[in-house]
């Protein structure tokens, strides 16, 4: 009977944890229909989400398509396919890899702040100041993150894929001296606009997923530094593992909008 008794309470939290995320997201669409905007901390969330988060973004994208590129040649060389590593490069990087990785990079890098920042707010005490105040803390601390977070990560996304198809020319041409005008014209015939609505879209559901959990896991921090550090732990852990989840449902629900055309013509 343990067995089930841990798995009935397993579920259990993870049911609770449900509610307390659709509580506070109900509670941010309130503030954004009805709460008082707060303009000059949402532009400082952009600087900070956006412009601060560029070169990891970068760094990773290129590196991504690079070694995406390298993989993909070592194996189409063997069948004389080469010349199609530019398209199945290019729609990778936008269908999966650009959203997926960048993701990834702002969970660990603005996920953990942000719960960290929010975190030692509340074992502060900040958070109730704020509501003395007549402040809610929702308005103030979440709705401008996540609406610098909305203006960020499409352009930090669309960073990304570029650089990681580019990174693909350069090895593709420049090491495994792939003709240059076979992988530009396989890029152009297989990247579709809908492959860049993916990116987008996914992006942006991401983007949502980072600001939601790792603000809740910065309301919901007790116990001092013990606490902040468990909850800033866990909001990257946490948004981690709820992209990977949501980007397999958003990947099967894509392809029946946006059929994928890699090869079908």
């Amino acid at each position: 009977m343990s067995i089930f008794q841990a798995t009935g309470r397993l579920v259990l939290s993870f049911i609770n944890y449900l509610g307390q995320l659709g509580l506070l997201t109900g509670e941010i669409f309130t503030s954004l229909t009805k709460g008082q905007k707060r303009w000059r901390q949402m532009w400082a969330q952009v600087a900070e989400i956006g412009a601060r988060s560029q070169v990891v973004v970068c760094v990773t994208g290129a590196f991504t398509g690079a070694v995406l590129a390298a993989q993909t040649l070592f194996q189409f060389k063997l069948f004389g396919l080469e010349t199609a590593t530019g398209g199945l490069v290019s729609v990778a990087m936008l269908r999966e890899l650009g959203p997926t990785i960048t993701g990834l990079m702002l969970a660990g890098r603005v996920g953990s702040a942000m719960a960290a920042e929010i975190g030692t707010m509340k074992v502060t005490e900040q958070v109730d100041a704020l509501r003395s105040m007549a402040v809610h803390p929702v308005d103030y601390l979440v709705t401008p993150r996540l609406l610098a977070m909305i203006i960020s990560i499409p352009l930090l996304i669309a960073e990304s894929a570029a650089l990681g198809m580019i990174a693909s020319y350069v090895v593709g041409v420049g090491v495994f001296k792939v003709e240059a005008a076979y992988w530009i014209a396989n890029t152009r015939q297989y990247v579709a606009l809908e492959d860049i609505s993916i990116a987008l879209i996914k992006g942006l559901s991401f983007g949502i997923l980072i600001v939601i959990v790792s603000c809740d896991r910065g309301l919901k921090a007790s116990n001092g530094a013990v606490g902040v550090g468990r909850g800033t732990t866990e909001a990257m852990v946490y948004s981690s593992l709820a992209i990977l989840v949501v980007n397999f449902f958003l990947t099967l629900i894509m392809q029946i909008i946006f059929p994928a055309t890699l090869f079908s013509s």
